[in-house]
């Protein structure tokens, strides 16, 4: 009889992971032709920024774009990118309006308890600061005692102003606006005394002030955040597909292959290793279900990782990579194993 029983269950979970495979946002990704990625309902410097042509760029926009050319080969004609507020990523992702969240969203535990999501490896690691009027020379957010906050709706970020100044017992107000172009107007229009953000967008929004000296970022810490590419729980193909190509951007920028070069190193790879990477023997992309060249595709759309960040938030808005370089430069970060 317990025979029997582990048999069905064997049985019935073979039956499950099948059918999990079927129900694969990847599946769907492919056989709609399309991906169906993330916006944003503004601009988000450095992460998500559209010009008043409809044009997108951002790290965000990046990884979409790579994450599109991993499925077809080139984002071209291929990707869609869905302007949504920060608010609207759940019920979206859910309900089938996008395929994925790359959007700077953070790992948290209602998030990843309550929602039905799952998360990635990070791909960004940074903290959260406050900015303030210059002219109120305040020296740290305990000085903004009495003032106002303005931040975002439906992020992390609101929840971790609003433990920073209970903790701290400051009595601040928190001012909420949905759109993030709304948040910055608010404080820029004197509505508040300060302006919480994630610290890449932050220093990108000092840099562009009409006057950045008229500004300071505090020096508090008020939490550190890892970011992540999100889908629905419970579809671990689409989950593997993400993992590697964040994998696949570490593993070109530490081995020195470049959106500039990678065709030369594919005509002649140094190793069987790089050279099952970038599809010139088979292996690398059956597993996931996708072309055995797509991380060669990934790197010509988009460059390796460290392209990416320079391209879109160091060069442009001079923040340092700090831990968000590779373990072999004093990061965190690393490629996995290709075998």
């Amino acid at each position: 009889m317990k025979k029997i029983l582990l048999a069905a269950a064997a049985t019935f979970a073979l039956m499950t992971g099948v059918a999990n495979a079927a129900d694969s946002r990847l599946n769907t990704a492919l056989e709609r032709g399309k991906l169906l990625c993330s916006g944003h309902n503004g601009s988000f410097l450095g992460f998500a920024e559209v010009d008043d042509k409809g044009n997108w760029k951002g790290m965000d926009i990046d990884l979409c774009r790579g994450l599109a050319a991993s499925l077809f080969g080139s984002s071209e004609g291929n990707l869609e990118i869905v302007p949504i507020s920060w608010a609207q990523r759940w019920p979206s992702l859910q309900s089938g309006d996008i395929d994925v969240v790359i959007k700077l969203s953070g790992w948290t535990q209602s998030r990843d308890t309550e929602l039905n999501l799952a998360y990635s490896n990070p791909y960004f690691v940074g903290a959260f600061h406050v900015m303030a009027h210059a002219e109120l020379e305040a020296k740290s957010v305990a000085d903004l005692d009495g003032g106002s906050i303005c931040v975002s709706a439906g992020t992390s970020t609101e929840r971790i102003l609003a433990a920073y100044l209970e903790n701290n017992g400051i009595e601040a107000e928190i001012i909420v606006f949905e759109k993030g172009d709304e948040v910055k107007a608010a404080y820029f229009n004197q509505r508040c005394d300060g302006l919480i953000l994630f610290s890449p967008p932050l220093a990108a929004t000092k840099a562009t002030a009409e006057n950045p000296d008229a500004h300071v970022i505090l020096p508090d810490v008020l939490a550190l955040e890892p970011e992540a590419i999100i889908v629905p729980e419970g579809d671990p193909k689409w989950l593997d597909v993400q993992n590697w190509m964040l994998s696949s951007l570490w593993f070109a920028e530490i081995n020195g292959i470049t959106q500039a070069n990678i065709d030369e190193v594919r005509a002649n790879p140094p190793s069987s290793q790089i050279g099952k990477f970038l599809g010139v023997t088979p292996g690398y992309g059956e597993r996931l279900g996708l072309s055995d060249d797509w991380a060669y595709n990934l790197i010509k759309e988009v460059g390796n990782y460290a392209e990416i960040f320079e391209r879109n938030v160091s060069g442009p808005y001079g923040l340092p990579r700090a831990m968000n370089n590779l373990y072999t430069n004093g990061g965190v970060f690393y490629p996995l194993v290709v075998d």
